[in-house]
């Protein structure tokens, strides 16, 4: 068996995330190095205001992933595979050694900025649960339409999905789910359209700045959560970095992967559980576990376990 490290997605920031961290060596080096590298004080970043931006959160959310990563790993807690929700898969690149982490943050400082930009209000992403994909397409393409543009964008579990779009779109296709039996739907806390076709151009874009980085063959199992599948060739890391905003994320049929290549321990970075929740339900039989609420050495010690069961 083996231990998986996910990073999450926009939607998972919280006030005061970059502070709660833990405060050893390995944490203080990894934020000082953003902080110099993007010439800002990262820590002024988590505020419940600052963190309305996109660009804030998602800087936020990569130094939180790999800040932690780091502090496993001084303790002995070195994962075998990653995966990364969205924003989540440039701190899963880091830690699998195929990104640096300078590169990183210069890349998703442009890759929010670019978001921002191209789409600065009236648009964003919404949870639909309780319904499956089949019932819930046919609602989306009956609103869709070039003045009312909806997509489905994640598929995070059979019945918890995430469609993208205008905000009036967005708002249609929840009053007719919720007619056909949705137990709910929640605007998620992401102010831009992310994996759909909207965002075509602004991955265009970060697709010509990702040209100037190198990208290395990962070191640990590295999953494209928005391919569902494991990734080691650098050029089409590079691709799927590029554009994974412009691309639904398939959260579920990467869970199912990883359970497959004999993942038995997951280890969600910070700040939340939303990812804990979804691998406790995707594989019942393997544990996760959220870094947020769980004490860093218990986390070494379980992931000793899983590799004293691989031998």
């Amino acid at each position: 068996m083996s231990t998986l490290f996910t990073f999450p997605g926009q939607g998972a920031q919280c006030a005061g995330m970059l502070h709660a961290l833990p405060h050893d060596t390995a944490v203080r080096e990894t934020v000082t190095e953003a902080s110099d590298t993007l010439n800002v004080d990262v820590l002024t970043l988590d505020t419940e205001a600052t963190l309305r931006s996109t660009v804030a959160t998602q800087l936020c959310l990569l130094v939180a992933g790999v800040a932690m990563a780091r502090h496993l790993s001084a303790k002995g807690g070195v994962p075998d595979a990653v995966a990364g929700l969205s924003i989540g898969a440039y701190p899963a690149a880091v830690v699998a050694s195929a990104l640096s982490y300078r590169d990183a943050l210069e890349l998703v400082d442009r890759r929010a900025r670019l978001m921002e930009a191209a789409y600065p209000a009236g648009f964003g992403m919404t949870a639909i649960l309780g319904l499956e994909r089949a019932g819930l397409e046919p609602l989306i393409a009956q609103v869709h339409s070039v003045q009312t543009p909806v997509y489905l964008a994640n598929i995070n579990a059979p019945t918890q999905l995430v469609i993208a779009g205008a905000e009036s779109a967005m708002a249609r296709v929840s009053a007719l789910a919720h007619e056909r039996g949705a137990h709910a739907t929640k605007p998620i806390a992401i102010s831009v359209p992310s994996h759909c076709e909207l965002l075509d151009e602004p991955a265009a874009q970060l697709a010509r700045a990702m040209t100037e980085v190198v990208v290395s063959t990962p070191r640990l199992r590295y999953y494209s959560a928005s391919l569902g599948r494991e990734l080691r060739d650098p050029p089409r890391i590079a691709h799927d970095l590029a554009h994974n905003m412009a691309l639904p994320v398939n959260w579920h049929e990467t869970s199912v992967l990883a359970g497959e290549r004999g993942v038995g321990l997951c280890v969600e970075m910070p700040p939340g559980n939303v990812l804990t929740k979804l691998s406790a339900a995707a594989l019942p039989d393997v544990l996760a576990v959220a870094a947020a609420d769980t004490r860093a050495d218990t986390i070494v010690e379980l992931m000793a376990r899983e590799a004293r069961r691989e031998r």
